[in-house]
């Protein structure tokens, strides 16, 4: 009876004839993780690098609006003349001296700041400016009844104010949608920051005069006082010059001195040769008397009562004395405000302009090239960054 034998499996080629491994002889799985491999790092660069580019460069030339840039130049200048002389205000016919570049820097930030757009808003109509049909809608102004915070930070995208301190130029320049829109917008703000040096030349000027006008009004406050005072003094001692009212009794008694003097010799002189009875001596006699009399009066009124000239005199020297110091502060005061008006005339500052705004005929935004040439090699530099680090983990791990 025969029995089952199994069938023995057939042996192995030896090794001598085996045929070498291939991607053809490899299943399809195996030949479609190779071709995946071998995909990964250009898929990388697809995702990370090119299609990035590709979306920025479709919004760039496709979608994103032409930009118009109007740009004006101006320096700021002193009344103040200056010994030197050269450069750019030679060239301008400028002979004032550049003031201190705090002015500029003051200027420069005011077209930034909200002052400025709220002066700008009531000559143009900023929302309507920025929100034309023709630009895109990332770049327009996205509300047209903004709030001050929000259209501030959009107006400060478009334009853009630098002080260069070496030259002393401050350039103004605005980007909008219409060629037009930019020109007016940089000609309304070259008209702010002149009313704003006008503004802060009157407050100067104002600051600088204000204590000299006080000076000068409290001189003539002084100037009337001393006036009124010694014109009540005329008043109550019915004289209207106390001066020379004692000057003339002063000669007055000098006068009557003499002649009390001659009349004395004379009666001295007739008593040796005359009797004292005779009545030529008894008539000078009592002309010495007379005389006597009206020389004690006068010297009675210039002093030794106090209703004498003396007493009045001093007074009025005083008085007069204060009315002459009132009049010489006065004069004083008046010459430091006329010194003070001048100096402030000269302290003050004028925004001249060196270029005027231009009506551009052709969009400088976006830089669309420059845009796109920007991101693929900011991309490519990043992945070829990232592949390396993990090229090196890959093969620390390994």
């Amino acid at each position: 009876m025969d029995g089952y034998a199994p069938t023995a499996e057939p042996a192995a080629p030896p090794a001598s004839k085996r045929r070498a491994w291939t991607p053809e002889r490899a299943p399809t799985e195996l030949r479609q993780k190779s071709w995946r491999a071998r995909l990964t790092p250009w898929r990388g660069l697809l995702l990370v690098v090119l299609l990035p580019t590709l979306l920025v460069a479709g919004f760039e030339y496709l979608v994103a609006a032409d930009q118009y840039e109007s740009e004006a130049h101006f320096i700021l200048r002193g009344a103040q003349p200056s010994g030197g002389g050269g450069g750019l205000g030679q060239l301008l016919g400028l002979g004032g001296a550049a003031p201190n570049a705090t002015e500029a820097y003051g200027v420069s930030d005011y077209l930034l700041s909200h002052d400025a757009v709220a002066a700008a808003r009531r000559t143009l109509d900023l929302p309507t400016l920025f929100r034309r049909p023709e630009a895109d809608p990332l770049t327009r102004l996205w509300s047209g009844h903004p709030q001050p915070e929000t259209l501030l930070k959009y107006y400060r995208r478009q334009v853009d104010v630098r002080f260069d301190a070496d030259t002393g130029i401050t350039r103004l320049s605005v980007k909008a949608f219409r060629p037009a829109d930019a020109r007016d917008l940089a000609e309304t703000l070259l008209r702010l920051g002149e009313a704003r040096i006008n503004t802060l030349n009157q407050r100067s000027f104002d600051n600088g005069l204000s204590v000299a006008r006080r000076q000068l009004a409290e001189a003539e406050a002084g100037v009337a006082a001393s006036q009124a005072t010694l014109t009540g003094f005329r008043q109550s001692g019915r004289d209207i010059d106390p001066e020379r009212s004692g000057a003339a009794q002063i000669a007055l008694a000098s006068v009557l001195s003499q002649q009390l003097a001659q009349a004395r010799a004379q009666l001295a002189g007739m008593g040796r040769s005359v009797s004292p009875d005779s009545p030529q001596y008894v008539a000078l006699a009592a002309q010495v008397r007379g005389l006597e009399g009206q020389v004690a009066a006068a010297q009675s009124r210039l002093a030794g009562s106090s209703g004498s000239i003396a007493p009045g005199l001093g007074v009025y020297e005083g008085l007069r004395l204060k009315q002459q110091f009132a009049a010489k502060r006065y004069e004083a005061a008046a010459q430091a405000l006329e010194t003070a008006r001048e100096r402030s005339l000269t302290q003050q500052v004028f925004l001249v302009r060196v270029v005027e705004p231009n009506l551009p005929g052709k969009a400088l935004h976006p830089q669309r090239l420059k845009i796109t040439a920007t991101v693929f090699f900011s991309l490519l530099l990043t992945y070829a960054v990232g592949w390396l680090i993990l090229a090196g983990v890959r093969e620390h791990a390994g």
